[in-house]
C-alpha cells in the first residue's frame, strides 16, 4: 500500500492525479486529506473529498493518531505528500508528529521506507531549505512541483502529468505519463 497525503497548499491536482494513476495501475492506496486541502480541492478543482473515495482503498482522518499507518508494524510500502505545505515539512523535519500525516511520515522515515514530499511554496526561506535538507539527509525525497518542458507540453494536464510521472519514478513504479528524454533528442 502507498500512503498519499494531500495538505493545504495550492496544487492539490498533483495528489488527485497521483491517486488516479495509482488506481489505473491497481495499486492499493490510503488517503489522508487535511481540512485546508479539502477547501483547496473544492476551489481549485471543484471537487469534494467524497469524489476521491473511488480512487483509493481507504481514507484515514488526519486527526486520528490511532490509525494503523501510525505504527511501524503497519506494512505500507511508501508515502507521498502532494502537495506538501511548509508547515508539514517543518513538523516532519523536527519530529513533531502531531497528526496522522506527520506521524505516518515519521514512521516512513524511521522504518527506512520511501517518503516523497512535493513542496508547494515559492520562494523558499532558508528555514524551508534547512527543513527539507534535514528530511533529505534522513532518506526522504524532496520532489518540488517543477515540470520539465523538453517533452513539449501542450496543456496543463501535460505539466501535471510530468510531475506525477516523476513521483512514480521516485517510487520505482513504471509509467508513461510524460515523454522521456532520449538520445535522439540530443
Amino acid at each position: 500500500m502507498i500512503v498519499i497525503a494531500i495538505t493545504g497548499a495550492s496544487g492539490v491536482v498533483y495528489g488527485v492525479k497521483l491517486l488516479e494513476a495509482l488506481n489505473k495501475l491497481n495499486r492499493d492506496t490510503a488517503l489522508l486529506m487535511t481540512d485546508p486541502a479539502k477547501i483547496i480541492l473544492k476551489y481549485e478543482m471543484n471537487m469534494e473529498e467524497e469524489e476521491l473515495r473511488q480512487l483509493t482503498t481507504v481514507i484515514y482522518d488526519p486527526k486520528d493518531l490511532t490509525a494503523s499507518i501510525n505504527s511501524g508494524s503497519c506494512r505500507f510500502n511508501s508515502m507521498v505528500i502532494a502537495p506538501c505545505t511548509m508547515k508539514t515539512v517543518s513538523a516532519i523535519a523536527n519530529g513533531y508528529a502531531n497528526n496522522a500525516i506527520t506521524r505516518a511520515a515519521d514512521v516512513t522515515l524511521k522504518e527506512k521506507r520511501k517518503l516523497v514530499l512535493v513542496p508547494r511554496e515559492t520562494p523558499f526561506r532558508s528555514v524551508h531549505l534547512e527543513n527539507m535538507l534535514k528530511i533529505s539527509n534522513e532518506g526522504g525525497i524532496i520532489l518540488p512541483a517543477m515540470p520539465g518542458f523538453y517533452h513539449k507540453p501542450e496543456n496543463i494536464d501535460d505539466l501535471c502529468n510530468f510531475v506525477v510521472g516523476k513521483i512514480l519514478d521516485a517510487l520505482e513504479i513504471d509509467n508513461n505519463l510524460f515523454k522521456r528524454w532520449h538520445d535522439e533528442n540530443l
